[in-house]
């Protein structure tokens, strides 16, 4: 499953997830047997090279229809916001589907 998140800086540990409009980077990974890999961060989405098949926000607030008109699922993150505990809650689907 490829993924993509707007984040507020490139550092895997550090950086958080923000609003769409505010990011400073976009991070891509792919889940794999329950694991993230190929992390690789994108200085806008228009970068990334990979076609995401999920875009994770940070609150259900955000402009998502550009994403949903583009066939790309969407979830909301509504209280992670580092990676570690987003992919977390990934795994454990937790995350809130707004294409429901």
């Amino acid at each position: 499953m490829n993924i993509i998140m707007p984040m507020d800086g490139n550092d895997i540990e550090e950086s958080k997830i923000c609003a769409v409009h505010d990011a400073k980077a976009w991070l891509y990974f792919e889940m794999s047997e329950g694991r993230m890999v190929n992390e690789k961060f994108y200085n806008t989405r228009a970068e990334v090279e990979n076609f995401p098949e999920i875009v994770i926000v940070n609150s259900d607030k955000e402009d998502v229809w550009p994403f949903m008109e583009e066939g790309i699922a969407v979830l909301v993150a509504p209280i992670q916001r580092y990676v570690e505990d987003i992919v977390e809650a990934y795994i454990f689907k937790e995350l809130h589907d707004l294409n429901q």
